[in-house]
């Protein structure tokens, strides 16, 4: 007898934003059709404008839709309360955004335990996966620092330790390396390949071409409609290719 398909962690269907009304009126998503499977690595790619940032909020459940629907782990999270929908995000989801939104008062340790607290966790279990999680993305010895006090990347390793700790169904990234520098970016993008190797869902939103390329799937939204879903190596330039340094961060290399 066959095996049968995973059900998927993430279905949504027909979704669709608008923003404004009248003559400000812009369908910003157009009844996108998107499905995430346990242990995928999706990369959403597209141009400033494309709603990427828009489609990440509206499937985590951070933006209403104005149509269609969107499970996660088989609940319809837009036909949950507000109370019910921010249980079920902090329970299933993790977030990691572009600007850190650390807590600057908060250590990195207060920082990445925080979730756990919200959860109803023990202060000594939180701790303790908080040390667990801040030495996995090797940052032990500045758990006492407070985010002012940290480099952008060490923010944005304390900010992915946070997203992590509750242990999430889904991890969403937008834009993770957009403040930071090369050479920064990359062990960032290695953190995050680690994780995905581990076996934990990614899917991270990326205008950046080449970080786009280098997860197992790619998703390409224009105008807020999906163009293109599928094997990035199919749509990936034979000069790309050849031009991409040996060494350089790539997803890929690191989680397959």
């Amino acid at each position: 007898m066959p095996l049968s398909a995973p059900a998927p962690l993430l279905e949504a269907t027909g979704v669709r934003k608008v923003h404004g009304e009248g003559a400000t009126r812009l369908e910003v998503l157009k009844r996108i059709d998107l499905r995430v499977d346990p242990g995928d690595l999706v990369m959403v790619m597209g141009p400033s404008g494309s709603g990427k940032t828009t489609l990440l909020n509206c499937l985590a459940g951070l933006d209403d839709i104005d149509g269609g629907r969107v499970l996660v782990d088989g609940d319809d999270i837009h036909a949950m309360s507000d109370a019910r929908r921010t249980s079920h995000r902090a329970a299933h989801m993790g977030f990691v955004f572009q600007g850190f939104n650390l807590i600057p008062v908060l250590s990195a340790e207060e920082n990445v335990e925080l979730p756990l607290l919200i959860l109803g966790k023990s202060p000594r279990v939180a701790r303790a996966r908080a040390v667990e999680l801040l030495d996995r993305v090797e940052l032990a010895d500045r758990a006492r620092h407070r985010p002012p006090e940290l480099s952008g990347g060490e923010q944005q390793r304390v900010a992915l330790a946070r997203a992590l700790v509750a242990e999430p169904a889904i991890l969403w990234a937008d834009e993770p390396t957009g403040n930071l520098d090369t050479e920064t970016a990359g062990t960032v993008l290695d953190l995050l390949g680690d994780v995905h190797a581990d076996g934990q869902t990614l899917v991270v939103v990326t205008h950046d071409e080449a970080i786009g390329w280098s997860g197992t799937r790619l998703v390409q939204l224009i105008d807020g409609r999906v163009v293109y879903d599928g094997s990035p190596d199919d749509v990936l330039p034979a000069s790309a290719v050849a031009s991409r340094p040996v060494g350089s961060p790539n997803l890929r290399l690191v989680a397959s």
